[in-house]
């Protein structure tokens, strides 16, 4: 597997961690009408934790699992920023900004 996969891979468990730590993470799927949503991040039916939990860290697992391309741009650090403004998410957006960072290096 090459370098940024493992390195991917790292950061997407970090993020889970951190999700965990802050008790944003989830016991049960949302509904499969949410999970559906065709807005961009699923803002009209997910929280942001909802969106990264059962959206973003899946297809990005699956991506490092096949070795398809990894999106170079994703941006969720300012949607995270935005999101927890101020509240204990900091650490969150920290490793949500790795992620960008690294996949923009490529």
């Amino acid at each position: 597997m090459e370098r940024i996969y493992s390195e991917v891979a790292e950061q997407l468990l970090l993020i889970e961690a951190e999700m965990r730590r802050l008790d944003l993470w989830a016991a049960q799927p949302p509904s499969a009408e949410a999970l559906a949503s065709t807005e961009p991040f699923c803002v009209d039916t997910l929280t942001l934790p909802q969106w990264l939990q059962f959206i973003f860290l899946p297809r990005m697992r699956q991506l490092i699992e096949r070795e398809l391309p990894l999106p170079r741009q994703c941006g969720i650090a300012p949607m995270a920023e935005e999101y927890f403004r101020g509240d204990a998410g900091g650490k969150l957006v920290e490793r949500l900004a790795e992620l960008d960072g690294r996949l923009q290096r490529g």
